[in-house]
């Protein structure tokens, strides 16, 4: 990826993965604690273009991102960026343990 940074510059860093790998039928799930990474909308762009869902965690309201987003969720947390993050990992850890109560019920079950 460093090589995209130095000859296309940062703000490609992750659309031009996505161009490259992205599928139909896949997710992008993309951080930006600002709301306004412009590798993060170049990256949120280019999924919607070739198919894939696009799932955002932003910190602060984004016009642009949300309007991007199939999932959008803004967890505010003041002008403190680790707040942001903190407040991202949870979010993470919640979609984790939705994912895996989804595919693998049975370690989720009422007897155990």
């Amino acid at each position: 990826m460093s090589c995209i940074g130095n000859d296309l510059g940062y703000e490609q860093v992750f659309s031009r993965y996505i161009e490259a790998h992205g599928r139909e039928g896949d997710c992008l799930l993309a951080l930006s604690t600002s709301g306004t990474s412009k590798n993060i909308v170049r990256a949120a762009r280019a999924a919607k273009s070739l198919g894939l869902s696009v799932i955002v965690l932003s910190g602060k309201r984004s016009v642009e991102l949300e309007s991007l987003s199939d999932v959008y969720v803004c967890t505010p947390g003041g002008t403190f960026a680790d707040r942001v993050q903190e407040l991202h990992i949870k979010v993470l850890h919640i979609l984790i343990e939705l994912i895996e109560r989804h595919f693998f019920p049975e370690n989720y079950a009422a007897n155990r």
